[in-house]
């Protein structure tokens, strides 16, 4: 039989919540609607859900607020739904850990069409691992744990959400190799994932922030310019 994902949509407007959870419902996924940001944590440690649509404009506790809570804790993927179109607010978002972005006013289709691209990485990304990602990556003092999905710099383990751990983990096991932005996301993200292009730098510099010595100065991923990145083994 096949899964039933779970969605959490944290929206606000009764309106735009419901086109959400009828479009949604209609594709075969399990929906629940929170209007109250302040709710959203009990409500991820009392059910469990697959995928969370959330809406930056909220009263009281912001979306950018919430995303950082979320990833304090949790690893599922975050679509953050958005009026506003300037980069810096969804580079902001991406930078909290938001895996993805819609701007309202969106299409119902590709809303679900998002939804399900990101689902179905995420299934790819948590996956059964083969007997030989047992073994660990050593890079300097950064340790790579496959099946654990954990990241150790000098001993102490570092928090990676899920596409921060999946493209150090690709450039870890593909070493002193270049990879183009669009290399990167057909093989992290998946063909089908829509990008404006700031996604794999923002997450390099998360990454950056989290296992460089000096993120000003990277020696781990090094930016090739006019190319792209290459992890140095």
């Amino acid at each position: 039989m096949e899964q039933t994902y779970r969605i959490l949509i944290i929206e606000d407007d009764a309106d735009i919540a419901m086109v959400e959870q009828v479009y949604l419902e209609n594709s075969g996924y399990e929906t629940h609607t929170e209007p109250n940001a302040d709710r959203v944590m009990q409500i991820l440690k009392n059910s469990s859900y697959d995928l969370i649509l959330l809406d930056l404009m909220l009263p009281g506790k912001n979306g950018y607020d919430v995303c950082r809570e979320i990833r304090q804790k949790y690893n599922m993927p975050i679509l953050m739904v958005t009026a506003r179109r300037e980069s810096f607010d969804k580079v902001k978002g991406l930078n909290l850990g938001a895996d993805d972005y819609i701007t309202k006013p969106f299409d119902p289709a590709e809303l679900v069409a998002r939804v399900r691209a990101n689902l179905r990485q995420y299934k790819r990304n948590v996956s059964v691992l083969e007997p030989e990602a047992e073994k660990e990556i050593v890079i300097g003092t950064v340790r790579v744990l496959r099946k654990a999905r954990k990241v150790f710099k000098n001993g102490k383990e570092i928090h990676f959400p899920k596409y921060e751990f999946e493209l150090l983990l690709f450039l870890a096991e593909n070493p002193n190799v270049v990879f183009s932005r669009e290399q990167l996301i057909a093989n992290i993200w998946g063909y089908d994932y829509m990008s404006d292009g700031n996604t794999v730098m923002v997450h390099i510099n998360r990454i950056r922030n989290k296992i460089e010595d000096d993120k000003r100065n990277p020696k781990i991923i090094e930016t090739v310019w006019g190319v792209g990145y290459r992890l140095n083994q």
